[in-house]
């Protein structure tokens, strides 16, 4: 009980606001290794017991995850494509941003919605649409509606798994560990097929 009280005592010393800053800054390239599916299953199975207010986290990460999105998205745009100069550069080559551009004007709509479920894409996309000079009210739009279906559909899950599990509140560890480790197998699972397939 000792590592539970542990977990319990280090989500309630973040506190919302440190919840809000993790989902914030995680919508940043830098900053890609921040959790966010394990933090919102987990404090959603946190407020299944009492810990947390529920309907305070679901409005804390959609604000944040759109706020993070949309300062994503201008940093990529003012800052990040700026760099996109010198056609003789092996990373910043204009020639990129044309890439990017062609990806977004096919996939910006799927990328935007679909990739806030996915780790690691959920940090480069927003980023991306901004390089990509994707359309801002669109962007703004589809990131209203990732935002809400992620913040509302993750958090819901841990919340319910917490009042399904009988005497749920005695193993909240393990079950926090569990929870974080199978947010993190579908990364697990592409970065072990992109090392097959590279050998």
């Amino acid at each position: 009980m000792h590592l539970s009280l542990d977990i319990i005592t280090l989500v309630q010393k973040a506190g919302y606001v440190g919840i809000f800053l993790i989902i914030f800054l995680e919508s940043f390239p830098m900053t890609f290794f921040l959790p966010g599916d394990s933090l919102l299953f987990a404090t959603g199975f946190l407020a299944s017991q009492g810990y947390l207010n529920f309907w305070w986290l679901i409005a804390i990460y959609f604000v944040s995850g759109t706020l993070g999105y949309i300062g994503s998205y201008v940093f990529g745009e003012r800052i990040i494509a700026r760099l996109f100069t010198n056609p003789n550069s092996k990373i910043f080559n204009p020639k990129y941003i044309v890439y990017t551009r062609e990806f977004f004007t096919k996939y910006g709509t799927k990328t935007i919605i679909i990739g806030r479920f996915v780790p690691v894409v959920r940090s480069f996309a927003p980023a991306l649409a901004g390089i990509a000079g994707f359309t801002y009210k669109k962007f703004v739009n589809f990131t209203l509606i990732g935002v809400a279906g992620w913040s509302l559909g993750m958090t819901t899950l841990g919340y319910f798994l917490g009042k399904a599990l009988p005497r749920a509140s005695d193993y909240i560890t393990p079950i926090i560990v569990l929870i974080i480790f199978i947010s993190i197998l579908p990364t697990l699972w592409e970065w072990w097929k992109k090392g097959q397939g590279n050998r």
